[in-house]
């Protein structure tokens, strides 16, 4: 009793002084990532012109801004849905409003670099569920691969249809279905694992985690889901893509349907290939560079490029930093629930 009643009187303070240092790191991990989205914000900022934006969005009337709005919400709800049902299959037990909070709230952190911020998710979820990051991780994966294979199909089918087709789309289109083949065949990411450990001979812990990942993804590979998933994207991302082509029409622009859907996912995909904030800079470049080959004056394109920028990007941020905070307490106290258990 006496060795029972001093490990417990031992234990006492430990317990109190291990909580003031965990939410000391977690307040300062809180404040380096919003520190990257400050900067990205900056940059974003920087990029788009905010005067020359502000003037163009005074020419569209009000039912012209709400349905942009409106499609890019029909892609984050439809890529939200998915995320709920990859979490489901992975047997969170979250329920849907919860993820939903989790995929919509990791939005503000969209102009992290390489959108790295958006792993805040891993933490809401590991704090309602008490999983690791290692076990949660699979689930980016697979979002990220949906959305590459959702958008390297479209951007496919859009070349297809148009008269022209856009320097370097092919490629694009190739790596970005390439990418999500690898991602979402578990056997084949675990054999390139297997491969690249043997062939470099380093990095085993690396290769090791992949190998890991490869075999969490299993759960993700049955072909109803796959397929599921697929069209959610793909009617998720026409969604926007089209957004850019009504707006090109009202601008005065029209290039066409699938061209200016073409020219939207190209530049969002190359966008993300440089690994910038929220795409910025080399999604803007590129769609100027891509509308002035097809005859749009820099009057036209420097405006349309910002406001679909400021109708998808900017959007998603805004319903992050509204949905943030509520994903930061819900997760504090779903956490406070499962330490008191």
């Amino acid at each position: 009793m006496t060795m029972t009643s001093t490990n417990s009187a031992s234990m006492g303070p430990i317990r109190r002084t291990e909580r003031p240092q965990k939410r000391w790191r977690d307040t300062a991990l809180l404040l380096a990532l919003f520190a990257l989205v400050v900067a990205g914000l900056i940059g974003a900022a920087a990029a788009t012109g905010w005067e020359e934006t502000k003037a163009q969005l005074a020419k569209l009337s009000q039912w012209q801004f709400a349905v942009l709005l409106g499609l890019s919400l029909a892609n984050y709800l439809l890529r939200g849905l998915r995320w709920h049902l990859f979490a489901a299959k992975l047997g969170l037990g979250l329920g849907i409003v919860a993820n939903f909070i989790h995929f919509l709230g990791g939005f503000a952190m969209s102009v992290t670099p390489g959108r790295v911020g958006e792993l805040v998710r891993m933490r809401w979820i590991g704090r309602e569920t008490g999983w690791s990051f290692e076990r949660t991780a699979p689930l980016v994966l697979v979002d990220r691969a949906s959305d590459l294979a959702a958008m390297g199909l479209i951007l496919g089918i859009a070349l297809a249809f148009s008269t022209t087709g856009i320097a370097g789309g092919i490629p694009v289109t190739v790596l970005a279905l390439i990418g999500a083949l690898v991602v979402t065949r578990p056997v084949l990411l675990e054999k390139i694992a297997t491969f690249g450990h043997r062939w470099l001979g380093r990095l085993p812990r690396l290769f090791a985690k992949v190998r890991r990942a490869a075999r969490s993804l299993q759960v993700f590979s049955a072909p109803g889901l796959t397929a599921l998933a697929l069209l959610i994207g793909l009617v998720g991302w026409f969604a926007e893509g089209y957004a850019f082509h009504l707006l090109l029409v009202w601008m005065g622009a029209d290039i066409g349907v699938s061209k200016a859907i073409a020219i939207f996912v190209f530049a969002s995909l190359a966008g993300g290939l440089t690994g910038a904030p929220g795409g910025v800079g080399g999604a803007e470049a590129a769609m100027v560079a891509l509308l002035t080959l097809e005859g749009v004056g820099l009057e036209t394109s420097l405006p349309a490029t910002a406001i679909i920028r400021v109708t998808t990007l900017w959007f998603a941020i805004g319903i992050g930093l509204i949905l943030f905070p509520v994903a930061e307490k819900h997760s504090k106290k779903a956490q406070n629930a499962l330490e008191n258990r």
